[in-house]
């Protein structure tokens, strides 16, 4: 076996390689599933190249560092292929996280794919190597593919568990990180003989040619770092957007709160696929003013009534019939529509969607909630409150009466 060793300043560059091309990939796809399908599908592939890009050129980054005895230079069409390999493997977990309803199961199906991409690329990467054969040990291949699933699978639920600024970066750290270890840890169990060629060989890249190819992906990994690191941290472009945003991301209001507008900045995209359970018990803080109105857009007046109410899902909007809504709440100036097993976002306030309503089955119980009377199972007077009980509705158990509309609401269901 020959004798090697890395120069540390181009391990060095690999690993700041990697970390660049990580925040690029996972920021760029921030917000991404709000977008409509043809932007969100050229979004995703511009991150694939920015992740997978990265991840192939760490290796020949760190490759360029590898000092061995002897003169060796790769052959062209593998090396092609392991660039294309990461880049596809990357598009596929990031179609995975991105189209479609976001689960545990396919955050963790998209860390699996990245990190079988990695040892992938690493090995073909490799076995492209002229002049100088590499010899892996079982465990060391082993080991290396461990560590590359458990790693990205870690680094994918920072990434994805949430899409804030602080996940995406704490994600780009583990990334590299990731790809980083797994390509030393592969390193550390492979050995290299030095191979005879007597017959002809195909296309070869020298170290030199590499090297040019690698700047340049190094390169263009830089720039879209920095252009996308210069708006990582900018607010929202309108307010609007922004409340959107942060009602539609906002976690449910425990029953008997006062819902309340977000902070505009806190939140850069909404939906994201999410569908969050309504739980909680109905309470009234003591003294608390049960009539107090929720800070909402007034509903503009000479409006047409609907039979259906919008709501956005998947960079759309959609519609649904009013009669099959159990339950409505306000959230600020938007509202949630809580329907079977789904709680979706609608961008109408709680007064525009009484206003447009076409008939009275819907009782207003609380300042903040709506109740379809057809969906209501059951009912519980708690002193001068009350509450309502919903079966068979997934997304909502039950909701707070409020002291001032009891008796109304105890009228109209006959109670």
């Amino acid at each position: 076996m020959l004798d090697y060793s890395h120069d540390a300043l181009l391990v060095a560059a690999a690993f700041a390689v990697a970390l660049m091309a990580g925040f690029t990939g996972l920021s760029l796809t921030r917000g991404a599933s709000k977008l409509p399908y043809g932007q969100r599908k050229l979004v995703v592939a511009m991150a694939a190249v920015a992740l997978g890009g990265g991840i192939w050129s760490l290796h020949f980054v760190a490759m360029l560092g590898l000092q061995l005895p002897v003169l060796f230079y790769y052959d062209a069409l593998t090396t092609l292929i392991s660039a294309l390999v990461a880049i596809l493997m990357a598009e596929l977990a990031l179609l995975l996280v991105h189209f479609g309803r976001r689960t545990k199961l396919r955050i963790t199906a998209a860390g699996v794919i990245v990190g079988l991409g990695i040892p992938a690329m690493h090995y073909i990467g490799m076995s492209g190597m002229q002049l100088c054969r590499p010899v892996y040990t079982p465990g060391g291949i082993a080991l290396a593919l461990a560590a590359s699933i458990a790693l990205s699978i870690g680094s994918f639920w920072i990434s994805y568990g949430e899409r804030e600024a602080r996940n995406i970066l704490l994600g780009t750290l583990g990334f590299g990180v990731t790809v980083f270890a797994v390509h030393f840890i592969a390193m550390a169990g492979t050995g290299f003989l030095e191979v005879d060629v007597t017959g002809g060989t195909g296309p070869a890249i020298s170290n030199e040619s590499i090297a040019f190819g690698v700047t340049l992906a190094s390169f263009l990994i830089s720039a879209a770092f920095l252009l996308t690191g210069a708006t990582f941290f900018e607010p929202q472009k309108t307010a609007a957007l922004a409340a959107e945003a942060a009602a539609y991301q906002a976690p449910p209001t425990p029953l008997g709160e006062e819902a309340s507008v977000q902070p505009l900045e806190a939140v850069q995209s909404h939906g994201e696929n999410r569908v969050e359970e309504a739980a909680g018990e109905p309470v009234e803080e003591p003294g608390a003013p049960a009539t107090a109105p929720v800070p909402e857009a007034a509903a503009a007046p000479d409006m047409p009534p609907m039979d259906r109410l919008p709501y956005e899902k998947d960079g759309r909007t959609h519609f649904i019939d009013v009669d099959a809504v159990a339950a409505i709440r306000a959230s600020g100036h938007y509202t949630f529509l809580y329907c079977d097993d789904e709680r979706l976002f609608c961008p109408w306030s709680i007064t525009e969607v009484e206003n447009r309503i076409p008939y009275s089955g819907f009782i207003r119980t609380h300042r903040s909630y709506l109740v379809n009377r057809r969906f209501v199972s059951g009912f519980e007077r708690k002193k001068d409150t009350g509450v309502c009980f919903f079966e068979g509705i997934k997304s909502l158990t039950k909701v707070p009466v409020s002291r001032s509309r009891l008796g109304e609401v105890r009228d109209l269901l006959g109670v």
